[in-house]
């Protein structure tokens, strides 16, 4: 014998278990399914896959072998994973609004993260691929039911109209091809043929590897799916309460979970408007860098009882209009603060326009407010309301139910457009004591409003001018404290001081920061994960990826360190058209959701911006498989690096062979020799010397006995041999390894010369 068989030691147990195919392919598998459900931690997850994956199969090899002991181990092992994922999923509903089913339903990026969930999910998906993928390998080998295993990853992505990465389709792929490799069953036909494994396992690496180019090089077609199937199986109230819920008012922080990935297309909202409008439903103060979260104050949170409708809203604009009419009305206080000259000139004023919007779900406990509000004008809501001081409405008591009607009195944006009212707030705003001059105008205000008669509407004018001057009052003073805290962040600050740097109005001020991200390189990405700990101060200067939440809470912060009062606000952009393109009809859904800043700019108000911007105003969400991601591109140079191994391993290893083997004394470099060429022909190292050199003769016609005579004399003969026996060796070897080329094409050539004649 050339070889003698030995018994498997420890190190070649691990070897070969540690590598084992169809493991590895189990792994992949699962970590393209947790990607989904957890992207961040998709290689803990593999790890975990991957260890108990190994413990697993070892008992799955114990019970192949011991079938009734081992049924019960394995009944026994697989109650262990019911009754985990059972813990998991209790554990994970504590304080959770939705169950575990409807979790599993829903799009996981309109949810925020449930940990429990997500390992009750990781274990019954362990338990149940490790099975299949071992059974339809390792015991009843079936094709069909490979592939379907091969699959139920992308079944996963595909139910919530999420595209796999490439990287895992490539691998998942691959994966496929190689266990198809290892376990193929051939017919029981006389006209079979068994292949040698090297030599199938060869023309598989080269078929996958060639799959793995071309799936990083042709494009992919991009295909809009249609939801309306899967929507319509989801509890849509119960989805739509939860994702309210992420936007209501009384939250007590936000880190911008609702805004990421690809959201659902469930209608919330329809609206009649003679224009698209931003929508507000909640406002938070504080920032936290160490959470990268917004919570709430009191001054979002304060609020008065409303029971009947009109009811005026807190509208943000309005301070230049209330300071003119008091300059009008008042030479003194005109003269005091230098609005003289810009009396004679007036206001252009913006004029005020109306809306509807309707719940077409239930609408939690946030109406939402177009920006601009002054009024709730009619509501179908009979309970009481609150309003609170940031502008925002909400059910006291009993939620909003569904259809739902809200009318408002707004005023658009557009005050700014004008040159006589940008130099009325820009003066106004320039007073050495604006706070003062705020005091001054509701003096003068209600000195006017003393003068006239209850009924006349310039007293109702006035009097909503003295409500507005109070609440900027309010706001104003508690500006210093909070609502210009920037955490004291010095990077945060030295931006924002150059990029305002020049410019004398708040309101400019505001438009650089605004279009600061349009003209620097920040991205908008759907699908960008961020890092534990990556905060806003990451995103300016680092990352410059991430969604509305990212780019409002970073104009904010820049505002307050530029100087200018800011929050930031939630709630919903109206931008797609309900039917007709020129008509007034919206429809609001999960995706218009969106979160944006507001900036107080003195001398005219509450005001929000859009630096949710890219080059294109607004950049459409790519999809993974409709380009080359980083990872095909990895994948594409390994494969590209691994083909060309593989195409000329034989030639390399050839040379190296007998590089080596010329450098050996004579009686190992003739047993390198013959061992070699039983290699290359796959001759099992079980035959005999002679048994090896006929089965050489047969396959090539090459006669190798001369080798074969000095294999015996080296191993069996103990003789020692000489520099012309190598060298003889080496040259039976190099003529071996030609004959056989030649039977190759031999064979190649016969074979397609059959395939012409059957056909």
């Amino acid at each position: 014998m050339i070889d003698t068989v030995k018994k498997e030691s420890l190190k070649e147990f691990l070897l070969r278990t540690l590598a084992d195919p169809v493991l590895i392919y189990a792994v992949i598998a699962m970590m393209s399914i947790m990607n989904h459900y957890r992207s961040s931690l998709t290689a803990v997850y593999g790890i975990a896959a991957y260890i108990l994956g190994w413990a697993v199969f070892r008992l799955f090899d114990y019970v192949n072998r011991h079938h009734i002991i081992g049924a019960v181990a394995y009944i026994a092992l697989f109650a262990a994973f019911i009754t985990g994922s059972r813990m998991a999923i209790a554990k994970g509903g504590e304080d959770y609004p939705i169950s575990w089913g409807l979790w599993f339903l829903t799009p996981q990026d309109a949810l925020q993260y449930n940990k429990w969930y997500t390992i009750a999910m990781f274990m019954l998906f362990l338990i149940f691929m490790l099975s299949v993928i071992y059974y339809f390998t390792r015991v009843r080998y079936r094709l069909f039911m490979n592939f379907l295993i091969l699959i139920i990853p992308f079944s996963i992505y595909g139910k919530e109209n999420e595209e796999m990465e490439i990287g895992f389709i490539i691998a998942l792929c691959v994966g496929f091809f190689v266990v198809l490799a290892n376990f193929r069953q051939l017919s029981d036909s006389k006209e079979a043929a068994a292949v040698d494994k090297p030599e199938m396992r060869r023309s598989a690496a080269v078929f996958t590897i060639l799959f793995a180019i071309a799936a990083s090089l042709v494009p992919k077609p991009h295909v809009e799916a249609n939801r309306e199937l899967i929507e319509t199986l989801i509890d849509a109230d119960a989805l739509t309460d939860r994702f309210l819920s992420m936007l209501s008012v009384f939250r007590e922080d936000s880190g911008g979970e609702q805004f990421r990935g690809t959201l659902g297309n469930i209608p919330l909202y329809y609206a009649v408007s003679p224009q698209p409008l931003r929508l507000k439903t909640a406002t938070f103060t504080s920032y936290d860098y160490s959470s990268d979260k917004w919570s709430s104050s009191d001054i979002d949170s304060r609020y008065w009882f409303r029971e009947e409708t009109p009811f005026a809203i807190y509208y943000g604009g309005g301070v230049a209009e209330a300071v003119m009419l008091a300059a009008e009305n008042d030479s003194e206080f005109a003269e005091k603060y230098g609005l003289s000259e810009l009396v004679k000139d007036g206001l252009t004023a913006v004029d005020e326009r109306k809306m509807t919007i309707y719940s077409i779900n239930n609408s939690g406990s946030s109406a939402p407010v177009p920006m601009g509000a002054i009024e709730l004008s009619k509501t179908t809501y009979e309970d009481t309301m609150g309003l609170t001081k940031a502008g925002t409405v909400f059910a006291d008591e009993n939620d909003f139910g569904v259809q739902e009607q809200f009318s408002f009195a707004f005023v658009p944006q557009g005050f700014f457009s004008f040159e006589n009212n940008k130099a009325a707030v820009d003066k106004i705003a320039s007073a050495e004591d604006y706070d003062k001059l705020l005091d001054d105008t509701w003096g003068c205000l209600w000195d006017i409003s003393e003068e006239l008669d209850y009924g006349d509407p310039l007293r109702d004018t006035v009097e909503e001018y003295l409500d507005l001057i109070d609440e900027n009052t309010d706001y104003y003073e508690a500006a210093v404290e909070n609502l210009l805290d920037y955490g004291e962040n010095s990077r945060i600050y030295d931006l924002a001081q150059q990029l305002t740097a020049g410019l004398e109005s708040q309101y400019e001020k505001a438009k650089a920061l605004e279009y600061y991200f349009i003209e620097n390189g920040y991205n908008y990405d759907l699908d960008y994960q961020k890092a534990v700990g990556e905060n806003a101060e990451d995103f300016l200067f680092d990352t410059k990826r991430g969604v509305c939440y990212e780019y409002a809470t970073a104009m904010t912060l820049l505002a307050r360190a530029a100087g200018i009062p800011a929050r930031y606000c939630e709630g919903f952009n109206m931008q797609t058209k309900n039917g007709d393109e020129n008509g007034e009809s919206y429809i609001i859904t999960a995706q218009d959701a969106h979160g944006f800043p507001e900036l107080y700019i003195k001398g005219y108000g509450w005001m929000s911006f859009e630096p949710t911007m890219t080059s294109g105003v607004v950049q459409e969400k790519k999809s993974a498989a409709s380009m080359l991601s980083r990872s095909g591109v990895i994948i594409l140079i390994v494969s590209v690096l691994a083909l060309g191994l593989i195409l000329l391993a034989p030639a390399i290893v050839h040379r190296l062979f007998l590089i080596r083997v010329r450098r050996r004394s004579p009686n190992k470099a003739v047993s390198a020799v013959m061992r070699r060429i039983c290699r290359v022909y796959g001759i099992p190292c079980t035959s005999s010397v002679h048994e090896a050199a006929y089965a050489v003769s047969e396959r090539s016609g090459a006669d190798v006995s001369a080798a074969a005579e000095l294999f015996e004399m080296a191993e069996y003969g103990e003789k020692e041999l000489s520099e012309n026996d190598r060298t003889k060796a080496i040259e039976v070897y190099i003529s071996a390894c030609n004959a056989l080329k030649e039977a190759k094409k031999a064979e190649r050539k016969s074979r397609r010369v059959k395939f012409r004649t059957a056909k």
